[in-house]
Parts: C-alpha cells; sequence; structure tokens
C-alpha cells in the first residue's frame, strides 16, 4: 500500500525509523495510537514508535516535507484533538531513566510514568513532585505545567524543571534550560506540545520519604447534610499552612453491579488531603474534619511513593467526558449549587465526579523558574470527571456546559494549560489559560519556532501572524 502525502510516500518514512513504523491496518497500529482517553479518537496516517530522539526528528522531518501535521503521545491520558492524517509519534520507548542522589535530580525519557520515577527516587530517599496518578506521563504533564498533589507547599511541577531536550518543527534536538534558549523553556512548559516534542527532562527531586494524606467519604444523608459537610471544609481550608494541600469532590453513584456495593446507587462528600509534615501535626489539622463523622476515613502517614493512591485515578482506559475551570472563593451560594449535582432526592442522569482544589500557597506565588502557567490568582481548581459512553456522550456534555453555566459567577474565566479536553481546547477556551501577556507571548515564539503550525494537533496556539483570536 502507498500513502501519498504532496509527492510524499508516507510508506518510505519507515526505511529512515529505527523503531517500529505503522500504518493503518497493520497489527499494532491501532494500540499504539490509542490511550487512556477513549472519548478521542486518532486516525493518523502512519505511526511511529519511536526508539530513541533520532526517530523523533526524523519522523518530524519528514512530516514537515510532507506537509502532514505531527501528533505526539505517550499514554494518552492528555488526549484533547484527533491526530487525522498526521504523522503520529508515540514516545513510550523512549525509557531512559537516571537519578543523581547527590544532586537531587532524575533524568527522564518521555515514555515514563510518574510511577517508575516516584520506585526509582525512593531508593534514594528522594521524590518527584507528581499529580494524583501514577500512571500519567512525565512529559505530557510537566509541559502542562503540572499541578501536583503538595502544590501548595512546592508550587507547579513546572518549578522543578531544570532542563528539557525538546525536538523543533526544524527537526532539531535542542536542549533547553534558562540559560540555553530560556524563551522557549519558558514557553515548552505550559505550552504542550505547541512548540516541539519533549524526548527527556532533567526535573529536581525532593528530600521527602513520607507524606501525610487520605481521604474522607462522608454519606450525603440529603442535601442539607452534604451542603454542611462542604461549608465547613471550605471554612476549613482558609485556616490552614501551606503545609496542607487539599480537595473536595462530589460524588453521585450510579447503582450498577460494577461497583462496590458500598458506593452502589450513594452520593458522598469526600475530602482527600496531603500534608507535607510530621504525623502528629497533620492529625491535629485534619481532627476538624474528622468531627464531621466520616464513614471511612483513611488519612495517616505513609510512604510517599504511595502518594497516588489517596486519589485512586482509575489505571485503565476510561471513556469520560472532562471539563475544567478556576474559581473565585466560594460563598454559601455556591455551596447549594454544587450539592445540588448530588442531591440524593433526584436519582437520574448523568453521574457527576466534580473536584475543587484548593489553589494558594506557593502555586499563586511567581516560580523561581518563569513559565507559561498560572493560575491567574483563583483560590480553586474544578475538575469534572464524567463517565461518557458513546450512547450518552451528548447528554454528559450537556450536563457538563449546564454545570459550568449555574457555576459562571465564582468562574474566574480562566483555566490550566494542563487540564483542557474536548471543545476547552477551542481557542477562546485556550486563550484564557494564559495571562493575556502569556498568551501574546506564546503566539509570538509559536511564529519563530513553529511558523506552519505543524504541530497543531494539541491545544493550539497560533502564531502571531496566524492568530485572528
Amino acid at each position: 500500500m502507498s500513502i501519498k502525502a504532496d509527492g510524499h510516500d508516507v510508506v518510505s518514512l519507515g526505511a529512515s525509523i529505527r523503531g517500529r513504523t505503522l500504518y493503518p491496518g497493520d497489527e499494532g497500529f491501532a494500540e499504539a495510537s490509542s490511550g487512556w482517553l477513549l472519548t478521542v479518537e486518532h486516525r493518523p496516517a502512519v505511526v511511529v514508535v519511536a526508539a530513541d530522539a533520532d526517530d523523533v526528528a526524523t519522523a518530524v522531518q519528514f512530516a514537515a516535507e510532507a506537509g502532514r501535521p505531527v501528533a505526539v503521545q505517550s499514554t494518552g491520558h492528555g488526549k484533547s484533538v484527533p491526530a487525522d492524517g498526521a504523522v503520529f509519534i508515540a514516545t513510550g520507548e523512549l525509557r531512559e531513566l537516571s537519578v543523581d542522589p547527590r544532586a537531587g535530580t532524575a533524568r527522564i525519557g518521555a515514555g515514563l510514568r510518574w510511577g517508575e520515577v516516584l520506585t526509582a527516587a525512593a531508593e534514594h530517599g528522594l521524590a518527584p513532585l507528581c499529580g494524583s496518578s501514577g500512571q500519567v506521563g512525565v512529559m505530557g504533564y510537566l509541559t502542562g505545567g503540572g499541578l501536583p498533589l503538595a502544590g501548595r507547599t512546592y508550587g507547579f511541577a513546572a518549578d522543578h524543571v531544570r532542563s528539557l531536550d525538546v525536538v523543533t518543527a526544524d527537526g532539531l534536538l535542542r536542549t533547553v534550560s534558562p540559560v540555553q534558549e530560556p524563551d522557549l523553556f519558558w514557553a515548552v512548559r505550559g505550552g504542550k506540545s505547541n512548540f516541539g516534542i519533549v524526548v527527556a527532562a532533567e526535573i529536581e527531586l525532593l528530600p521527602l520519604r513520607t507524606v501525610y494524606g487520605g481521604e474522607l467519604y462522608y454519606p450525603v444523608e440529603d442535601r442539607g447534610h452534604a451542603a454542611h459537610v462542604l461549608g465547613s471544609y471550605l471554612a476549613w481550608v482558609k485556616e490552614q499552612p501551606e503545609e496542607m494541600s487539599s480537595s473536595v469532590t462530589l460524588l453521585r453513584f450510579p447503582d450498577v453491579p460494577q461497583l462496590p456495593e458500598e458506593f452502589r446507587g450513594r452520593s458522598f462528600v469526600q475530602v482527600r488531603v496531603v500534608y507535607m509534615g510530621d504525623e502528629e501535626q497533620g492529625a491535629r489539622l485534619v481532627e476538624p474534619l474528622r468531627v464531621l463523622g466520616p464513614e471511612k476515613d483513611t488519612c495517616g502517614a505513609r510512604p510517599y511513593t504511595q502518594i497516588t493512591e489517596i486519589y485512586q485515578d482509575p489505571k485503565n482506559p476510561v471513556m469520560a467526558h472532562l471539563r475544567s475551570a478556576l474559581l473565585h472563593e466560594l460563598d454559601d451560594e455556591a455551596v447549594e449549587e454544587l450539592v445540588s449535582f448530588i442531591d440524593p432526592s433526584k436519582p437520574g442522569g448523568p453521574f457527576p465526579g466534580i473536584e475543587l482544589r484548593h489553589l494558594g500557597g506557593a502555586l499563586n506565588r511567581p516560580p523561581g523558574r518563569p513559565h507559561a502557567v498560572s493560575t491567574q490568582g483563583a483560590a480553586f481548581h474544578l475538575w469534572m470527571r464524567m463517565p461518557a459512553p458513546a450512547e450518552q456522550a451528548d447528554a454528559v456534555r450537556k450536563a457538563a456546559d449546564e454545570a459550568l453555566a449555574r457555576l459562571r459567577r465564582w468562574d474566574t474565566g480562566a483555566v490550566l494549560p494542563g487540564f483542557l479536553f474536548d471543545h476547552d481546547s477551542a481557542p477562546e477556551r485556550v486563550r484564557r489559560a494564559y495571562t493575556e501577556a502569556d498568551y501574546r507571548r506564546l503566539a509570538a515564539l509559536k511564529a519563530t519556532y513553529d511558523p506552519d503550525q505543524l504541530f497543531r494537533i494539541n491545544h493550539n496556539i497560533p502564531p502571531s501572524h496566524a492568530s485572528t483570536a
């Protein structure tokens, strides 16, 4: 089979690649171009399973000559735009991993997941600033800024990146850092894949062996009880030091046999805490939450390697609709709106999981190594994850839109670049992921490093000469 693109034979790409080159119909093609989030389906012209950085550079050069866009994916947790007709570069086999305990750093290939880095760093009494899932790929997380579970204490994960190896649209492999091409270093940390493909990163590790944290589940007996728990949590966070990061999630479970019996058909307010201090002080800080009478309480000291177990994110691929927003401080009226989504007296409809992550602290301060990510002064990050099987997809999207509309009074209008999915990847939403000054700078740098929009299978930032937003 020969697939032509502006005079280029896509099949010929395989001769220059050390790794695997897969075409539609080949064994392994669908698996290589799939990923964790199943609501976005890729139909690329070719998949390059890169064996090294040279493969990535070769594939990028080929795509530029062929006039095809480039898509990149490690685990597929950040899928937002279908990679139809693209040269699709799978980085899962770039598995370099080394820890320098003296320097307190790790060098990480683009195919690594956070769980692997957690394990390797722990052997030296060190830890990375990971998010809620050990299954998430390192590079997509870092280039989106990275909202760590201990973010109020240490800031965004992007704050702690020392250097990145990036293949840009001209096919060159560049090492960028605060002293080597600092503008590109700034842009890639927050600009996701708009400026190139990151094949390796050097990050700082922290001397952390343990963490105090866990979950508290409060069954929702009625709407008033839910409002009391949520309101109490919102009052509690105002008194917390920066060493305490936390979130509250509103859950309503369907009555289906796939779920454990303890959750079927029930609603909960779920609080999660991550405290970067000693166990005794952590227990004291959490005591006001325990007084509220949780049905389940897992809070306690644990090895840092188990930090992601606090959130219990799905490990297998999911069909889900994902939306996000950055919110102001929340008042009693906001509490009433939020608990209405899990009102046990009104069963039926899409089953929401609405998380509010408490921001502030180091997340709201300028980083030591400037990057393009910012909370823009928000108090909470709202994250909505709703199961969306194909037959319910439209209803779920409509329900999510309605939920965000009802919360508009508290919506800052901004979003985080690492949480742009579905139609949040539309140009007007992408622009809101950055301050106006940062967006203009990103668009200008896009014009410098990718003027022809080779990297546009993403939450796209058009080059300034092409921007009409």
